[in-house]
């Protein structure tokens, strides 16, 4: 076997199955991990295919692992995102030659990323950052990849990407931009995910609490959803969660699970973006604050001794008017939140001058990612036309299926508030589609009170571009 050319350093689940998928079309693999002990055992599961030797050469030193490849060498990156990414590049980048490529395939902050490049760009050294999604199996068996960085240097690895990708109508990848844009994609994806998950809880929430469906009607239901436009990946899989009894005693097993959703940062990282760049994502930061309330979980359990909620009567209108109902309410405000998204991916193109291509990243999005679903070919298409939309509402296609669904989305928030169930997402989607199609919002007696104790002036709509300032207390 001659050298191979592409290095996976990180043998966890994810870099394990990256090389694994990467070896399988062919491709010789050279893996290395910090600890030996994982590449002995990484070697021993797969180091071998029908008695004979598979395509990876390990090495346990970074030195060995760097002299095994031949250049221009593609090196991928899968550490923990932060501390252990810097401590991998500072260690090896001294022995790569000019024109190699290092690759950050980690969750990693997209500032990160257009630091790390500039800094490796100096050394002589090619820096691509790429947002893996899909999870361990979309590794193994194709993954959304969003590559930003050099273009020159994409196109030597993009190959191998294409083989690796999920396929949707084409391989699940293209170039996405320069220095972080990648991994700044893979960020609002994975807040657009925050918020697909925190709406389809809180449709599962109204359903079991105002109608009192149980886990097997609830699977049902879902698996019904997803043969129509709300066809995904997560309604998929919530379908089939409903559907797995406890193993270690009666009922189902998602009733027994703690209500404490963990995060690992990237929506907030998103939700943070977007206040920087002054762009309104009411949908994906409301998914983000229910996942920090619902890890306060004692003191939850505290106030729900000292607050009642409301006491209403049972549900006693049309049951199956009602599902239909929290569907259409989940379809709305999924596309507002996919809005939101999309309008923040817009924004930091013209902020960074990206040049990125919406409809390209919707097309990236279609397979092996998580937010993947038969919706977002609208998406592309919307994108794709000529002119393309400044908002993914006004779209045609979109602003019918709004006009659709906007009706159930405000009869389901007010039988959630009227009951007391906490419905942040679908109150959000609503109150940024409100505000969204309002011409004339109150921010008119905000600016007033803030010319009143600050002097921060305002403009008249009957003088547009210019400044007043108002002695409000003069009369």
């Amino acid at each position: 076997m001659s050298k191979p050319s592409v290095g996976m350093i990180g043998l966890a689940v994810m870099g394990s199955n990256l090389a694994r998928n990467i070896e399988s079309r062919g491709i010789p693999v050279a893996v290395y991990n910090r600890t030996g002990e994982v590449t002995k055992e990484f070697m021993a599961k797969f180091g071998t295919r029908d008695g004979k030797p598979a395509g990876f050469t390990a090495s346990y030193t970074m030195e060995e692992f760097v002299k095994s490849m031949q250049s221009p060498r593609q090196i991928i990156i899968m550490v923990k995102a932060g501390a252990g990414t810097d401590a991998v590049i500072d260690q090896m980048a001294p022995l790569l030659e000019k024109g190699d490529i290092v690759i950050d395939g980690g969750n990693a902050y997209f500032k990160d990323t257009v630091r790390r490049e500039q800094k490796l760009t100096a050394m002589g050294l090619n820096f691509l950052g790429i947002g893996i999604s899909g999870g361990e199996e979309g590794a193994l068996k194709g993954p959304s990849l969003m590559p930003g960085g050099p273009k020159d240097a994409w196109k030597i690895v993009a190959p191998m990407l294409e083989k690796i990708a999920a396929q949707a109508d084409g391989p699940c990848t293209n170039y996405v931009g320069p220095d972080g844009a990648g991994h700044f994609v893979k960020m609002v994806h994975n807040g657009i995910e925050y918020g697909d998950m925190q709406l389809i809880a809180e449709a599962y929430d109204i359903l079991r609490s105002v109608v009192g469906c149980k886990p097997d009607e609830l699977a049902k239901i879902f698996d019904t959803w997803n043969s129509g436009v709300l066809s995904s990946f997560l309604i998929e899989i919530t379908a089939k969660i409903f559907t797995k009894k406890d193993p270690q005693g009666p009922g189902y097993l998602v009733d027994k699970i703690l209500d404490k959703a963990g995060q690992k940062g990237t929506g907030m990282w998103t939700a943070q973006t977007a206040l920087d760049l002054g762009v309104s994502i009411p949908t994906i930061s409301a998914a983000v604050d229910a996942r920090t309330l619902s890890s306060i979980k004692d003191q939850r359990v505290v106030a729900a001794k000292e607050f009642a909620g409301p006491s209403v009567e049972d549900f006693t209108g049309d049951r199956q008017q009602f599902i239909q109902a929290v569907h259409d309410a989940l379809y709305a405000s999924k596309i507002m939140s996919y809005a939101q998204g999309m309008a923040l991916i817009a924004t930091a193109s013209q902020q960074w001058n990206w040049d990125l291509k919406l409809d390209e990243i919707a097309a990236m999005w279609k397979g092996g990612c998580i937010i993947r679903a038969k919706f977002l070919d609208e998406i592309r298409r919307a994108f794709a036309s000529k002119p393309a939309p400044t908002n993914l509402l006004l779209d045609s296609f979109m602003k019918k299926e709004v006009t659709r669904c906007v009706p159930n989305l405000r009869k389901v928030v007010g039988a959630a508030v009227s009951r007391g169930v906490p419905v942040l997402g679908f109150a959000a989607s609503l109150g940024y589609f409100d505000s969204f199609r309002t011409a004339e919002l109150p921010q008119n007696l905000t600016q007033a009170q803030r010319d009143f104790f600050g002097a921060h002036t305002y403009e008249r709509k009957d003088a547009p571009g210019t400044s007043y300032h108002t002695e409000w207390e003069q009369q």
